[in-house]
Order: C-alpha cells, then structure tokens, then sequence
C-alpha cells in the first residue's frame, strides 16, 4: 500500500507542475468540443495533433491526448441528450433515453447525472489502473521473447472486435497494417524492402502521417460525403441541473455498475468506451424491473452507459502502460506519440518511465474535476457551436494537417503520403474495412517480427518454442479461442449489432 501510494503522490508532482495542468485542461477542453461536434472523433482528433506533441515534453504530449479521449465522452454525451444527436459514438446509446429526457422536460437533470456518473466512473477506473497497472507490469518483466510475440497475436486478434461487419476483412487489414510496418530498412540485414524505390520510405512509413490520412483526411472526406453538416439544430429550455432525490437513488446503482463493467471491458483487447456502453445499457435494461420505461426517459438508461463509457475509456490504457501493447486504436495513437518522442513502450515502461506513467495516470483523475466544472456551465456554448456549417470548417483542418505533418518531416513527401492514404482510408470506408485493426498491426508488425527472430535463433529454428514456453502457449491458445468466439454466429451478430448505431 505505501508503494500505491509513493507512486500515486510522485503522479501528482507531475500532474500537478503547471504547464501539464494546462496541457489537461486543453486536452479535456479541446476533447469536449470534439465530443459535442459530430463527424470529427478523438481519434481523428488525435491523430491530427500528433505533430503538436513532438514539440512537448513527453508527460505533457500524452497528458493531452488522454484529456481529448476521456473528454469526448463527456461532450458527446451533451449533445447526445439535447439535440438526439451522439458526438461520439460511445454516447449514441445515450440518446436512446437522455434526449427523452429532454423532450420531458427533464435535460438538466440528464446532463448532471452524465457528469455525476462520468465522474464515478472515471474515478473507480483510476482506482483499478492504480491496482493493477504496476502488478502487470511486474509481472511482464519475466515475459521471454516468444512470451512478447504471442502477447502480441492475441493482442491483433482482440482488435478484431475494433473492425464491424466481415471478420474476414479485420484479419485482413491486420495483415495489410503489418505489412505497411515492415517497410523500411531491415534491421537485421541493413537491406531495403517494400520502399518501391522511394528512398524517402528507408526508414519504414511515417506514424503521423498514416494516423493523420487514415483519420483525419478520411474522416473529413466521410463527413463532405454523408453531409452531416444539413442537420438542424433545434435546443429547447434548459431546467435546473440538479436531479431529484427519487433520480439520485435510482441513477446512483446504474452508476456504480456502469462503472464496474467499463472497468472490466476497458481492460480487453478491442474493448473501451463504445462496448463498455452498449453493454451497461443492456445490463440495466434487463435488471430493470420495469424494462418498459426504458426509451422513455429512464435515468438509469443514462447513468449507467455514462460511467461505463468513461471508465472504459480510461482503463483501456492499462494493457499499454503494463505491457506495452495498445488495446484499441486510440491507444496505437498513444503509443505512436511515444515513439515520437523515442520512448519505446513495453513490459519495462512503468519502471523505466516512472513519473511519466503515474503523472499520466493521476493527471486523468484532475481532468476528470475539470470535465465537470467547465462542461455544464458551458452547455449553451457547445450547442451554439453546432450551427457552425461543416463546409467552413473543413478547410482549416486540412490544413492544420498538412502543416503538422509538414512541420515533423520537412518534406513535401510526408504531406502527398498523408493525402494518398487519406484516399485510400475513403476507399477503405466504402469497403467497410475499418482503418483500426491496420493501425494496430502497423505498430506491432515489428515488434512481432524481431521476437519471432529472436525466439528462432535462442531456439536455434525450433518454432515449437512458442508451444513450449508456458507463458506464450497460453495467449496462444486464449488466440485461438478468441478467434473461436468471435467466429460464432451469435457472436458475431451481437458484434455487428454494437456498431449500428455509429451508422
């Protein structure tokens, strides 16, 4: 307990030096807003402000990006309750009853249980980031060469679940995104592979430039094509924002369960806020004794997915703070920030980055008591900023995205490779082949190719290393399974139903 709390007092010197108190502030600012704007996603977002962070301290670059996925939750549950419209797609559950509320008369007393129960459930995750990121990552330490590779396929294969629709085309982008991670110049050998002639690639694809083109072009793209922007917006009164007594004792056990199975789905591969909140819904709906208030404003329906979204969002970063591994593609965003600036993530991170992982793990806390001081005061500001037509917003970040990407490699060709893969992510899109998984398998595609090497030469070319090792012939086999699983039909359908409502 007093190394709990060592590490917990030296994340709070780190969290708390002011320029990465304002870096939190920025971060869950900027990701409210992006929240509150459909069509953008902290993804995107992040993805976008990847050139941004080369400039700053390492604390302060993941600091901020953190604070813009914890707090897009937050905003997208605003604009999800008063205008039926989900900001994130994490918070299109939220519509379901939260702008029924609304119609009620109820709004502000939906909007301050979403802060509550945010708040909780961001609070319990921290307490279970705390509990166990340091336990993994102790034990990770022992973790052998061929242990690192079979972590690594069954970390892919839970990224599956990232990709909706054909199970086929997630294994399929996985393999395209670790060939994309191969390009470059061989380590082991010093020759060149899959550079096309370029020599500008010897040094293997910039990560800025495939998380900006795959996101931020090809999100942008998405929009002009859908036309999101026609929608009109149309905000009635807003009441008090302090529930009833009789909404406090029916939103507070929501909440606590909500935050429990956040909690638990952060954790998994391909998990975090959007399954974390599908799931709370349906875990209340079917606790319900009266399933039929549910879609009519029921605030359990609210409370409920609101925690599990945030506190899924947030211990969805244990996998890559104890092991090094992203679980979903925000966190490959994370993790590519990192390698930026040159710190490799891995089993040793925790240990090796010390102030680094506690200051980004209490400076989620300090953003979560921001989120709620500045979100309901600024309720009609985020709503005013909807009317904002697309069209005029566009143009100023593309080219926010070109300068960013410009201002890392200095190079003319980093900004034709991020408008080519932009292209190619729209292609993507009308293929419904989900960029995510590509991500994933671009980050880990060589960190799976130097442990596979090294296994094979301590083994002298015996593969049956991987079988043997009792460490990785587990994850090999949980692979297997898993693969197993989301290969069943009902599984399967359960999977493609949680992205429905993200169309």
């Amino acid at each position: 307990m007093s190394s709990l709390l060592d590490n917990a007092w030296l994340g709070l010197t780190v969290a708390l030096v002011p320029y990465n108190l304002l870096m939190a502030f920025v971060g869950v600012l900027v990701g409210t807003l992006i929240g509150v704007l459909p069509g953008i996603g902290p993804l995107a977002t992040m993805a976008m402000l990847l050139p941004i962070t080369f400039y700053s301290p390492p604390e302060a670059a993941v600091i901020l990006l953190a604070g813009i996925y914890y707090g897009a939750q937050y905003g997208g549950s605003t604009t999800a309750i008063l205008v039926n419209m989900p900001g994130e797609t994490s918070s299109a559950v939220t519509c379901i009853d939260g702008h029924q509320m609304a119609r009620n008369g109820r709004a502000g007393a939906a909007l301050a249980v979403s802060a509550i129960a945010s708040l909780l459930g961001g609070s319990v995750s921290l307490l279970v980031i705390m509990l166990f990121s340091k336990p993994l990552s102790d034990f990770a330490i022992s973790f052998r060469a061929p242990d690192y590779f079979s972590v690594m396929v069954f970390g892919l294969i839970g990224s599956t679940m990232l990709g909706r629709g054909s199970l086929v085309k997630s294994i399929g982008m996985i393999l395209f995104g670790i060939l994309l991670g191969l390009i470059g110049t061989d380590v082991a050998t010093g020759v060149m592979r899959f550079t096309l002639g370029f020599n500008k690639l010897y040094e293997g694809l910039d990560f800025v430039a495939v998380a900006v083109g795959l996101f931020g072009i090809t999100e942008i793209l998405r929009n002009l094509a859908e036309r999101r922007a026609g929608r009109a917006v149309s905000v009635g009164k807003i009441d008090s924002l302090w529930p009833s007594r009789q909404e406090l004792r029916d939103s507070s056990p929501a909440m606590a369960r909500g935050s429990v199975i956040g909690s638990l789905l952060g954790i998994l591969p391909g998990g975090g806020a959007m399954l974390s909140s599908f799931a709370s819904y349906a875990v209340e709906k079917k606790l319900s004794g009266e399933p039929q208030r549910f879609g009519k404003g029921a605030i359990e329906g609210v409370a409920g997915p609101e925690a599990a979204n945030n506190a899924g969002a947030q211990t969805s970063f244990i996998p890559m703070l104890a092991l090094g591994l992203p679980s979903n593609a925000i966190m490959g965003i994370m993790i590519g920030a990192l390698m930026i600036q040159g710190i490799a993530p891995g089993p040793n991170f925790m240990t090796q980055q010390a102030p680094l992982a506690w200051g980004l793990i209490m400076s989620m806390w300090v953003g979560n008591l921001m989120l709620v001081i500045i979100n309901l005061p600024l309720i009609g500001l985020w709503v005013s900023l909807l009317r904002i037509p697309y069209q005029l917003m566009f143009p100023c970040i593309i080219l926010f995205c070109c300068i960013g990407v410009y201002s890392i490699s200095h190079s003319a060709f980093g900004v034709y490779l991020t408008a080519g893969l932009g292209l190619l992510g729209y292609v993507m899109a009308k293929l419904k082949c989900e960029p995510a998984p590509l991500v994933l398998g671009m980050i880990l595609g060589p960190m799976m190719e130097e442990n596979f090497r090294r296994s094979l030469q301590i083994s002298r070319g015996d593969a049956s290393v991987f079988f043997t090792q009792p460490i990785s012939a587990t994850f090999l086999a949980a692979s297997v399974l898993l693969l197993a699983m989301i290969a069943i039909p009902r599984i399967r359908r359960e999977r493609e139903v949680a992205f429905v409502e993200d169309d």
